[in-house]
């Protein structure tokens, strides 16, 4: 499968983390059943610290550790960014805190659509800082959940869900 990961904090390098050694192990086993990370989609450096310093995201400082491609649109309005994520011919892509929101045509890009590993209990807490939210309204259990992506932010079905408390 050819797979792109798309994430920005640090809560998302544990999963790319976690993807790459799958991708690796997978290329141990069979050949034929090789797993890439063909590129590595992350926000554009930030300004951040004192002195107002360009700083990579996280996400950006792991993939190129990693020798993996990165790439760093603006966004998906602009038409040659998404004609670029449809050139690469993916399978999957992997969403996990990227910090876009992904129009339906590039969710609608990759062969077997695009899944986003959320932070928190649907639908209780959609959109940015779900666990900050939960802590805040003073939730004593939250979820890691695995979902496949729809136009709507955090909308679709729930494929796996991992439950724990807050302590």
């Amino acid at each position: 499968m050819r797979l792109a990961f798309m994430g920005t904090s640090e809560f998302a390098v544990p999963s790319l983390a976690a993807l790459l050694a799958w991708t690796h192990e997978n290329v141990l086993i069979s050949h034929e059943n090789a797993h890439e990370i063909v590129c590595v989609y992350t926000r554009s450096p930030a300004k951040a610290k004192r002195g107002q310093k360009l700083c990579l995201s996280p996400v950006h400082v792991f993939a190129e550790e990693m020798g993996l491609e990165v790439c760093t649109p603006l966004g998906f309005q602009d038409e040659s960014e998404r004609r670029a994520f449809a050139a690469r011919n993916l399978d999957m892509a992997c969403v996990v805190s990227y910090g876009y929101i992904l129009p339906p045509e590039v969710l609608a890009m990759p062969r077997y659509g695009c899944l986003n590993l959320h932070a928190s209990a649907l639908p209780r807490w959609r959109g940015a800082a779900p666990i900050e939210r939960a802590i805040l309204a003073g939730d004593t259990h939250t979820a890691v959940q695995i979902i496949e992506m729809q136009a709507q932010l955090d909308t679709g079905p729930i494929l796996l869900s991992e439950s724990m408390p807050i302590d």
